[in-house]
């Protein structure tokens, strides 16, 4: 299947695993979600005069319905956004776009798309595109239906640059957390380049790209670097652009060391607004002191807060990124996997870190 040729200034932004509605549609991710688009994402593309946007794949975040307010949020802050600035966007359906799972044919971008816009264009099996004179492979989610096909079109194609939402062996999914399913890397050795979305850290060795997601979702992403790219199609430089909000942060809480009244009276708090905020108890001394933190953070609109307050295990630690890791939940299921006897370690760590990352993002009603 063949697209018509679409043109720009050769630059090309890159963006992917969006994920809509996360986090069950919180108010505070959505604030969240729509100051990365309305102050770095959008004034970057004006500023360098883009008017093509690839996005790999999950726009949205629940596979099976989509809230209302959602909805209408994302297309004020991108769909519209895009289309009020004459951006091409292509969309390549992720797997979180899709109904079932065997199959791209019932999708949250079809249902949503607008017939005749020739500026939206969505991508439910393998295509071949131009831009600017370059031939791109633009693939989707590989599935049942579709896994012959999508492994033929990689095969024969002569794209030397590929755009997809893919599962792909050997890559981390999140830090410290490694995938072992899905295809090869090998397969796309063919390619001067291999991008994808799908995993959310970004990495890659050096043929196949992960871009990573363009904001912190759960935990996990905790001072893992978010954004989106800028791929300029003549020199096939890869520009990343680093989103500088964070939605999680560490407050280590030590007032024989560090803390007192008075340098906690004297700090501005407002960066944690509708932020999640951990509080590590490295040494607590003074009671009132820590509520007085407490407090300051609620008063500005910190949308939660949590303590980790036991730290006796870990008194002979000397570093303290050890305490960060000693506390990260995904660490922990890793050390109780790896402490059992048994053979199949690395399928049950792989399934345990899947079906956590799962619960976070759970659909309730």
């Amino acid at each position: 299947m063949k697209n018509p040729h679409f043109t720009s200034n050769n630059k090309v932004a890159i963006i992917t695993d969006t994920h809509f509605g996360a986090r069950n549609d919180s108010p505070a991710f959505s604030r969240y979600f729509k100051k990365f688009y309305e102050e770095v994402f959008f004034p970057t593309l004006e500023e360098r005069g883009i008017r093509t946007v690839i996005h790999m794949g999950d726009v949205v975040d629940r596979r099976k319905f989509i809230n209302w307010k959602t909805l209408y949020q994302m297309r004020e802050v991108f769909f519209d956004a895009c289309y009020g600035r004459y951006i091409n966007l292509h969309v390549i359906i992720g797997n979180h776009d899709t109904f079932f799972k065997n199959t791209n044919a019932v999708n949250s971008m079809e249902g949503l798309r607008l017939e005749n816009n020739h500026q939206f264009h969505v991508y439910t099996e393998p295509t071949e595109v131009e831009i600017d004179g370059l031939k791109c492979l633009m693939q989707p989610w590989i599935c049942d239906e579709n896994r012959e096909q999508s492994l033929k079109a990689i095969q024969d194609t002569e794209a030397q640059i590929l755009f997809g939402h893919l599962e792909v062996k050997g890559f981390e999914m999140h830090m410290g957390s490694w995938n072992q399913e899905g295809v090869d890397a090998s397969l796309f050795k063919k390619f001067d380049m291999a991008m994808s979305g799908h995993f959310h850290h970004k990495s890659d060795n050096g043929n196949v790209y992960y871009l990573g997601n363009p904001y912190e979702i759960t935990w996990s992403d905790y001072n893992d670097p978010r954004g989106f790219h800028i791929f300029d199609t003549k020199t096939r430089e890869l520009e990343f652009i680093q989103n500088p909000f964070q939605m999680f942060h560490k407050i280590y809480y030590d007032d024989e060391n560090t803390q007192t009244m008075e340098s906690i009276q004297a700090e501005d708090y407002s960066k944690y607004k509708d932020c999640y905020v951990k509080i590590v108890s490295v040494k607590k001394t003074n009671p009132f002191i820590f509520e007085t933190l407490v407090d300051k953070l609620y008063k500005e609109g910190t949308e939660d807060i949590s303590v980790v307050e036991n730290f006796a295990e870990f008194e002979n630690m000397n570093d303290i990124d050890d305490i960060d890791q000693a506390e990260d939940t995904m660490t922990i299921l890793s050390k109780y996997v790896n402490s059992m006897k048994i053979d199949n370690k690395q399928e049950l760590d792989t399934l345990m870190k899947s079906l956590y990352t799962e619960a976070l993002t759970m659909e309730t009603i």
